[in-house]
């Protein structure tokens, strides 16, 4: 597999031109990457200078604000990997709140999280008007397989020893969700851009041979 190096500046700047070129339509931009050993967000925040320069109307909205309650994620014990990979994300408040409202039928009115995981209880926030033209770019974790509307999808793709490694103590048990998200949904192979991020201060742009 052959990996072009990078720069992090040149990677925002990259991934703009990308985005921009798709229709000049509503767009949904996913980030997907494991959010406990990488910084997913940052790189979906790196885009919305750039993008909003370009007159594109940009809404971030973070996939941990669709979180599912904690006695719903929690259901089979704190720390179960297999909960991590089915349960802790809503998927459906997702797909309704986010994406179908980008649907050409859609109301274009988006909400930017529809749950706080930290208190445990709804957000109440108003939902925001996305233009014909706008983008909304969304980060997180496990969001390849499900069959969620993206219009382009970066995943942020780590070696199994680096995973290992840039996974923190306190989340270590999560490892055999990554794992299984790797085994059963291969996102490499379904992501528009795949980008190794081992280093992060040296990203580099997997481009299949041929």
């Amino acid at each position: 597999m052959h990996y072009r190096p990078i720069s992090p500046a040149a990677l925002a700047a990259e991934l703009t031109e990308r985005v921009a070129a798709l229709p000049n339509r509503r767009l949904a931009v996913a980030v997907d990457g494991a959010d406990v050993a990488m910084d997913t967000s940052g790189l979906a925040d790196a885009l919305v200078a750039p993008l909003r320069l370009l007159g594109r109307a940009t809404v971030r909205v973070p996939a941990r604000g669709f979180l599912r309650p904690a006695s719903l994620r929690f259901e089979r014990g704190k720390q179960n990997p297999d909960a991590r990979y089915t349960d802790w994300l809503d998927l459906g408040g997702l797909r309704r709140e986010v994406l179908d409202p980008l649907a050409a039928e859609g109301s274009g009115e988006v909400l930017p999280a529809l749950w706080d995981p930290a208190r445990d209880r709804a957000t109440r926030l108003a939902r925001v008007p996305v233009p014909d033209s706008g983008v909304v770019l969304v980060n997180g974790e496990f969001l390849l397989g499900a069959g969620l509307a993206f219009d382009l999808v970066v995943h942020l793709w780590l070696s199994p020893a680096a995973l290992r490694r840039r996974l923190p103590a306190g989340d270590a048990w999560a490892l055999p969700a990554y794992e299984r998200y790797e085994a059963e949904v291969d996102p490499s192979s379904l992501a528009d851009v795949v980008v190794r991020v081992d280093d992060p201060r040296h990203p580099a742009v997997y481009e299949p041979e041929g």
